[in-house]
């Protein structure tokens, strides 16, 4: 009987050993299965763009490139409010003709001429030009590097804004061209480089700007004789006179696609809201290619570097996903969400921690074991809340509730620790000394309490007076007037409360389940060589418990740096890279909530959150790994049993 039930204990050991090996492996091919999911979605942001050579060239076609217009005039349509052409004439100057139309209430239309020539003196011949498609602003290049703007808006005559030496060789600028929006000019030259410039603020001049070189992109071996932006994205065909067509993207600085006319292009246009290019040759010959370029705006540098993006004074890591017109220039900079998860994160941690750590300790060491099973059990089931009533509340109570006694809230980091300092050094005496301070032992908890709250309420009374006579009676205002620095009610402090409010249960759960298991002959055999508790506590079981303390802590941050509604609700969402604890953020995590939504279906903003996903995958796979190797060490070293 007695060997039939060991064989049977036996099979069954190897029975569930099987079973737990195979849910191991099955949970390890399900972790995989997911991260090859969401990284087959994010790969194809990475793949090489096509063209495919269309057999014929369809009659629509030919008839775009028969309408370009090149040479010595160019004419911009205004739509209702008229159009504008722009011709160079002989003697270095050009003759502006502009027909203006205006309607009354009634819809009677008025139609009025203006002409007039620009006669400013120029630093050189003029070799090309271009009128932009809007009609607001004239540039010319010159044979010897100068690039000239002008300002075609206002409703007199047009106005010279600026001259600038784009070349300090004295290169010839051959082709320009604005790209998509108007904003940004490219540049091509007789060496076949191709940069862009645009309108920056300069240094402490206020308002007035100048161009300035942002990009250089890939260029060609021979000069460029033609240049013509995308009606789609910021991309550019830049074209020689050798039939060379090389597609680039302005903002990721990509070669996208090289093609081959084989004949000297004489007119070019782009057809399909920039699908398809169109070329034709001086005897009429044109061909046509089908392009498929599903995401020319990425690459590693938009995606992890500075860009120096339209309307900004400089490169910088800029999350926006979108605009409100067709020719806005994406921005999908992941660094500000790494940076947010990080903020937020360690915010969390440096508030939970201690706390964590510290109530562990305590309630591990000195806690008495009948209020003990009532604290642990109350804090674990802190972890039961729900994330999204936590964000909840931090959102809309938490946040205006800190906005209103921001102040109070400074004072009593400082004050309760201290109160707590001065009551315990007061304490001691009378728990040795006294009979009354020893039938508390262990309830200590207990008295702190009400300190605590006395040291919050003077707290509050003592920021009235002390922000009318040291700021004015208004903190924040300070803080911007007098540092510079926004307050932004849902910031950075709240983030830390909140997220470190649901990382708090699991790190003290943890920590002190380690610390408890620490065997009572370590902590009697220091008792009894004279050692206090604390000193135990501190030199003996912490560092037998420190493996599983580690642990907890690392869970800790795991959670943090996954977290979603909190960080969702309690902040502003705003993708900026500060250190400010008054300052918003937005996470990887919560970028994904709040973006997927509106993202198109396999568009370049939906294949980039699955990239975020991948990222915020490999990110806490390895935390998680540094800290199993770290949890070993330690274990290692400090371990006892």
């Amino acid at each position: 009987m007695a060997s039939r039930i060991v064989d049977k204990s036996r099979r069954n050991d190897r029975l569930a050993a099987w079973i737990i090996k195979a849910g191991g492996l099955f949970v390890i091919v399900a972790v995989i299965g997911i991260l090859f999911l969401i990284a087959k979605v994010s790969v194809p942001l990475f793949y090489s763009a096509t063209a495919e050579r269309l057999a014929e060239v369809p009659a629509e076609l030919q008839t775009l490139v028969a309408e370009d217009s090149t040479g010595t005039s160019q004419s911009r349509e205004l739509g209702e409010t008229g159009s504008i052409r722009v011709q160079l004439i002989s003697g270095n100057q050009f003759e502006v003709q502009r027909q203006l139309v205006e309607k009354d209430v009634l819809g009677n239309e008025k139609k009025t001429g203006q002409q007039y020539r620009l006669t400013d003196p120029l630093p050189g011949n003029i070799s090309t030009f271009w009128l932009g498609r809007k009609g607001q602003s004239l540039y010319a290049g010159t044979d010897n590097g100068w690039l000239v703007r002008w300002d075609l808006s206002g409703e007199g005559e047009g106005r010279l804004i600026e001259t600038v030496q784009a070349f300090k060789d004295h290169r010839r600028i051959t082709a320009l061209a604005t790209i998509l929006g108007d904003y940004s000019l490219a540049v091509g030259d007789e060496k076949g480089q191709v940069t862009t410039w645009m309108p920056v603020s300069k240094p402490g001049s206020g308002e007035d700007k100048h161009l300035a070189l942002i990009h250089r992109l890939p260029g060609l071996s021979q000069p460029v004789s033609r240049l013509l932006a995308s009606p789609r994205d910021k991309s550019l065909a830049v074209f020689d006179k050798q039939g060379t067509i090389k597609m680039v993207h302005m903002t990721s600085e990509r070669l996208l696609l090289e093609l081959k006319a084989g004949m000297p292009v004489a007119a070019a246009a782009f057809a399909d809201r920039g699908r398809k290019l169109v070329v034709s040759s001086a005897d009429g010959k044109a061909i046509a290619w089908k392009l498929s370029i599903p995401h020319p705006e990425v690459s590693f540098s938009t995606l992890f570097g500075k860009v120096w993006y339209e309307g900004y004074d400089k490169p910088e890591y800029v999350w926006q996903s979108s605009a409100a017109t067709d020719d806005f220039e994406p921005k999908i900079s992941l660094m500000p969400l790494v940076f947010g998860t990080f903020k937020a994160t360690l915010f969390a941690m440096l508030f939970a921690v201690p706390l964590a750590l510290l109530g562990a300790l305590y309630t591990s060491q000195f806690m008495a074991p009948s209020l003990k099973g009532r604290i642990k059990p109350a804090v674990e089931i802190m972890a039961a809340v729900p994330s999204v009533v936590v964000g909840f509340l931090a959102g809309l109570w938490l946040a205006p509730l800190m906005d209103e006694h921001i102040l109070a809230l400074f004072i009593s980091f400082v004050m309760v620790p201290l109160m707590l300092l001065v009551a315990i050094f007061a304490w001691r005496p009378l728990a040795e000394n006294t009979a009354f301070g020893r039938r508390l032992k262990g309830y200590e908890f207990l008295g702190m309490l009400p300190i605590v709250f006395v040291t919050l309420w003077l707290s509050w009374k003592l920021a009235i007076p002390l922000e009318a006579a040291l700021f004015g009676g208004d903190l924040k205002q300070w803080l911007y007037g007098t540092l510079g620095v926004n307050y932004d009610q849902r910031n950075s402090i709240v983030i830390a409360v909140a997220l470190g409010f649901a990382v708090i249960p699991i790190i003290f759960t943890i920590a002190e389940d380690a610390l408890s298991n620490v065997p009572r002959n370590l902590s009697a055999a220091s008792l009894a060589l004279g050692a206090s508790r604390w000193q135990t506590a501190w030199r003996v079981v912490l560092p037998s418990a420190l493996p599983g303390v580690f642990s907890a802590i690392m869970i800790g941050f795991g959670r943090a740096v996954g977290e979603t509604m909190i960080v969702l609700m309690a902040t502003g969402n705003t993708p900026i890279m500060s250190w400010s604890l008054f300052n918003g953020l937005r996470s990887l995590s919560a970028n994904i909530a709040v973006e997927i939504p509106e993202a198109p279906l396999f568009g370049t903003l939906y294949r980039t959150l699955f990239l975020s996903a991948v990222l915020l995958f490999m990110l806490t796979f390895i935390i998680n790994t540094a800290a199993e190797l770290l949890r070993q060490r330690f274990r290692k070293k400090y371990g006892r049993y």
